[in-house]
């Protein structure tokens, strides 16, 4: 049972998908639940853009890392062509209306959620492709217009704000193939997923299920909201562990929330899927 159990734990651990079950948590001890979430499991090779000292303590932005598809694009900041085109260096420099001192700790992690909306509906009304005949200029304004969307799409979200700022900045990928041994959910966060799960089991089939299922959405979403104050605290205050390890937390709140939104009468388990 012990073998069956580590091996179930690391399983969970995975930051890709995975389904909680009866059979999965059968067994599980706090000693396998800690060594599967604190580094006990062999860790994958370490990506390329790795800093090579730990992240902690070191001061917020020091510097850059070109890690996704989207950041390693050819984007000039020169003359396009396409009136009113933004700077489009990174996500923050694209509303410097809305967020005019740049990324933290220049200025906070919140950032104003209608203001943001409105400086978008703006950039996007003057590059829009439709304005531009076909050649060169059009396929600028698609470019920018593209660039435009992921950075809104990006900034809008808490966590895909914080995977942002910790991928673009420190070199932190939680999302990376090696998270399970990299990024480990903590043992508190993982117990406290597999309660929900075992609330799930117990009532699943019951004629009170929808009214606890209710129930557990609005204390999802209370943990969602005290993770991300967490976070944007640890973030403007340059702790990017402490960053770190509240943007693997929110990964999985908001994949248990997914879940919870997922669920149908009857059912006794959930599925999380963790979203890039």
């Amino acid at each position: 049972m012990a073998m069956r159990s580590t091996s179930l734990t690391r399983q969970i651990c995975r930051p890709t998908v995975w389904s909680l079950t009866a059979s999965t948590h059968t067994g599980l001890k706090s000693r396998n639940l800690r060594d599967a979430c604190t580094g006990h499991i062999q860790p994958a090779q370490a990506p390329a853009f790795a800093p090579t000292r730990s992240v902690t303590g070191l001061p917020v932005l020091n510097r850059r890392y070109a890690t996704t598809k989207s950041s390693t694009q050819s984007f000039g900041t020169g003359d396009t062509g396409i009136t009113g085109a933004p700077d489009i260096t990174d996500y923050y420099t694209i509303f410097p209306r809305t967020i005019p001192a740049g990324p933290p700790p220049a200025s906070s992690f919140d950032i104003s959620i209608g203001d943001l909306r409105r400086e978008f509906l703006q950039l996007q009304n003057l590059v829009h492709p439709d304005k531009y005949p076909s050649g060169d200029a059009k396929q600028h304004a698609e470019a920018i217009s593209a660039r435009i969307n992921e950075a809104y799409r990006t900034l809008l979200d808490p966590l895909q704000r914080a995977q942002y700022l910790l991928r673009e900045w420190h070199g932190i990928d939680v999302t990376a193939e090696d998270g399970a041994s990299k990024h480990a959910l903590d043992p508190q966060t993982l117990m406290e997923v597999m309660e929900v799960q075992e609330t799930i089991e117990e009532v699943g089939a019951s004629p009170e299920a929808e009214a606890e299922i209710n129930a557990l959405k609005k204390e999802n979403d209370q943990r969602i909201e005290a993770c991300v104050k967490s976070l944007g605290d640890a973030v403007d205050q340059g702790d990017i562990e402490t960053a770190r390890k509240e943007c693997v937390r929110l990964r999985f709140w908001y994949s248990v929330g997914e879940g919870l939104r997922e669920w149908e009468p009857g059912s006794t388990e959930i599925r999380l899927v963790h979203s890039s």
